[in-house]
């Protein structure tokens, strides 16, 4: 089984990258800036905000946080958004996920300027992924896709199941694979005899949001199994929506929890950022 390693996938994004952000500079007098805005205290978000800001610095790119309290009004965050949409400063803005519960995402979607929209989920850039149009696409299906060009699995014609149907991964990677010319099947919590589907598919993309939720005999032989779930404390206790443990000489190839989409959230999310600047720029 090829272990699909993220790590250097993301990595590959960067190096990448490097030549696009010093061109960037060279033209107009500054790196590309994203700004990230977290409200609250959750853990889980100040440790992805904090990989985030550290990935930008490493690579010469502008990354300011803005933290603000939990009990931020609703009209306050809108403020605050529609003051980034202005900023000629701010490249690519990303409000960090989960907002507290009396805070609407969906108003922040709405409001949020497409050409500054660092993730990929305003409706309209949601609008321009399914019509093929994207210049940004939500990072981490963006990366499941990302991963499985750099292992060279096709896609073309192959068939495809995806487990979940998130706003944040389902859809659009559902998406991303019907442009590759993929034969995509969705299945969720309502799908009737899941496994008939995923023991059938060439390519499977777990993204259930529940730990351990399939293993082995969920798969056929030698198939492709991405594993976007992620679930735990700490880093040597995370695991994913799959039992990776179990697949070892079964399928072909899989993703590990940690190391495997993970990294390429972030990797993504500064592709997206300069790809912004350079729209807005150049």
């Amino acid at each position: 089984m090829i272990r699909l390693d993220g790590k250097t996938v993301a990595e590959h994004v960067k190096q990448r990258l490097l030549p696009r952000i010093e061109h960037f500079k060279s033209k107009i007098g500054r790196s590309p800036h994203l700004v990230v805005v977290l409200v609250g205290d959750d853990p889980a978000s100040q440790v992805y905000v904090k990989n985030k800001q550290l990935a930008c610095e490493k690579l010469g790119m502008k990354s300011t946080l803005l933290r603000k309290p939990a009990n931020l009004s609703q009209a306050d965050l809108e403020k605050l958004i529609s003051e980034l949409n202005t900023d000629d400063a701010v490249d690519g803005v990303l409000v960090q996920m989960p907002l507290p519960s009396h805070l609407k995402s969906d108003k922040i979607f709405e409001l949020l300027d497409p050409s500054k929209d660092a993730d990929g989920f305003s409706y309209f850039s949601t609008g321009l992924l399914w019509a093929g149009k994207a210049t940004v696409k939500p990072c981490t299906p963006a990366g499941v896709i990302e991963i499985l060009k750099y292992y060279k699995i096709p896609l073309k014609g192959k068939n495809v199941v995806v487990v979940g149907r998130s706003h944040i991964v389902g859809k659009p990677v559902a998406a991303l694979l019907l442009d590759e010319n993929a034969t995509v099947t969705v299945v969720h919590s309502h799908t009737v005899n899941m496994q008939e589907y995923t023991q059938n598919a060439d390519v499977v993309v777990v993204a259930a949001g529940k730990p351990h939720l399939l293993g082995k005999n969920d798969f056929k032989k030698d198939a492709v199994v991405i594993d976007v779930g992620i679930h735990g404390t700490g880093k040597g206790n995370l695991h994913g929506d799959v039992r990776f443990e179990e697949l070892e000489g079964w399928v072909s190839a899989a993703t590990p929890v940690p190391g495997g989409v993970g990294p390429m959230t972030i990797a993504m999310l500064l592709q997206n950022t300069v790809s912004l600047a350079e729209k807005r720029k150049f």
